[in-house]
């Protein structure tokens, strides 16, 4: 028997149809601009200030924010492949004093490897292959190869203890992304967007970029942004580098703009006697997509033109910010964003898994990343956008403290690692200057204050407003839910 919070979900789902069908029906204006007005919520529609203390002001869910917002928008810079926190956030200079020592059996403790070291006769530590300097008011151990990051210390919370159980990239990143490691299910952005919705009409509320540094680069899937279970219309839109930045958004050859509304105004009109007769909502779904495409053939061009930005902010960025594509780049257009009110960023940057080579491959990685980050965060203070905007940094899972290959080789790395690995957080009610959780001499098992993805998601969702544990989605019997089915906490020790 259904419960009484289902029927509710029920009759307010009846009730939402019922007055988007009479809307339909009964507009006396065109249809594209009625099927606008419905789905983009009345004081966005109306050219009204945003509101965000209502998400059904902006297209979201009637009873979200569940309480106050911290953040009013994401930025995910999510590093693809697993960087490793032992040459980067995790140092202890004891390590060195094991270089080249077997790894104890008591610390690996029968821990289930990948294929790619499984068959290793030895496992011999491997100290950090870099440098560290302290850096902030407590000084905070830091890679020589973040300078600039480095000098971010004091505004971000650096967690050293998250962890995970997947131990291969594809379940790892579909699991930190979606709450499973199976493909299918919801993308955290997409949760976003369809529990608070958007102040922003003309832009897709979850925006994907995707950049890539030197190293193997393992395959991304457009599953990863996508919407799974939950209406299309709330997936990631990758944006792409050069002049297209949206595939098949320029209208063709021969058809001008007000053919292409009329286009559209018929277009709806049969979506909309579609919907009349089987109330799917994926017909209001495709009505919303096709408005919103019609709208960013003029918002993303400006988005995209960087001709209005100064000298001075480009070389916030670094050199690499002329390149499109870059990360750096994306770094830029994601403040635009921000400042544009769009809900969720999504950064992916690829190259990171570095199984041989790794002095060389991180180094490159660390150099493409660090100096934008900087510049990201910095352009985000000066414009007094940091406060509310959350900044998340880190990878799928970590790296291993013993070595892949023989130590002796110039070619050795580093193989997956999913006990612990560290993440950063900042801006959005993130303490400034902190450091949570703490590894074992071998940077292998955490030991105090374990933080799983899951907790890292419920904590992103908590700044928003969200409980992550009222924004679900009835699905093949379940109460589908960002953190799944395991429990989740928000991790309040990092929040100011």
């Amino acid at each position: 028997m259904a419960s009484s919070l289902d029927l509710h979900r029920s009759l307010q789902q009846l009730q939402q149809n019922l007055t988007r069908r009479d809307l339909f029906a009964n507009a006396g204006r065109p249809l594209g601009a009625a099927a606008l007005a419905s789905l983009a919520g009345s004081a966005a529609a109306a050219g009204q200030p945003a509101d965000w203390t209502t998400a059904a002001a902006n297209g979201g869910l009637p009873d979200l924010p569940h309480f106050a917002q911290k953040a009013k928008r994401v930025i995910y810079l999510f590093m693809c492949g697993g960087p490793s926190h032992i040459d980067t956030w995790d140092y202890k200079p004891e390590v060195r004093a094991i270089h080249g020592q077997e790894l104890p059996e008591s610390i690996r403790n029968g821990q289930r490897i990948t294929t790619m070291t499984s068959g290793q006769q030895a496992f011999p530590c491997v100290a950090p292959m870099f440098q560290f300097r302290r850096h902030g008011q407590d000084g905070r151990w830091v890679s020589e190869l973040l300078p600039h990051t480095a000098k971010l210390v004091d505004d971000i919370t650096v967690v050293k203890s998250v962890h995970t159980e997947a131990i291969n990239h594809d379940p790892a990143i579909t699991f930190i992304n979606t709450g499973v490691q199976q493909p299918g299910k919801a993308s955290m952005g997409a949760w976003v967007s369809y529990g608070l919705g958007s102040p922003n009409r003309n832009l897709p509320s979850y925006v994907v970029m995707i950049s890539k540094g030197p190293g193997q680069k393992q395959a991304l899937y457009s599953r990863l942004w996508g919407s799974g279970f939950l209406p299309s219309q709330h997936q990631g839109v990758a944006l792409r580098a050069g002049a297209s930045p949206v595939l098949y958004l320029n209208d063709p050859a021969g058809i001008d703009r007000s053919t292409r509304r009329r286009m559209l105004d018929r277009i709806a009109a049969i979506n909309n006697e579609h919907f009349s007769e089987f109330g799917d909502p994926e017909t209001q779904t495709r009505i919303a997509q096709y408005e919103m495409a019609f709208r960013m053939q003029t918002s993303v061009p400006g988005l995209m033109d960087l001709s209005t930005e100064t000298q001075e902010t480009k070389s916030l960025y670094g050199p690499d910010v002329e390149k499109p594509g870059s990360f750096a780049r994306n770094c830029l257009i994601a403040r635009r964003l921000a400042e544009q009110g769009v809900p969720f960023v999504q950064l992916f940057h690829r190259g990171w898994d570095q199984h041989g080579n790794l002095p060389k491959l991180l180094r490159g990685q660390c150099d493409t990343i660090d100096h934008p980050t900087y510049g990201l965060i910095t352009d985000l203070k000066q414009r007094g956008l940091f406060d509310d905007t959350l900044i998340v940094w880190g990878g799928e899972f970590g790296r291993t403290i013993y070595s892949q290959g023989k130590l002796t080789s110039d070619n050795h790395g580093r193989d997956h690692h999913g006990r612990c690995f560290t993440m950063w957080m900042a801006g959005a009610g993130i303490k400034r200057g902190f450091e949570y959780g703490r590894t074992d001499d071998y940077c292998y098992n955490i030991v105090e204050n374990p933080v799983h993805i899951r907790d890292m998601n419920a904590t992103l969702l908590s700044q928003l407003g969200i409980d992550h544990n009222r924004l679900t989605f009835r699905y093949q019997g379940l109460d589908q839910k960002l953190t799944g089915a395991e429990p989740a906490r928000v991790v309040s020790d990092v929040l100011a």
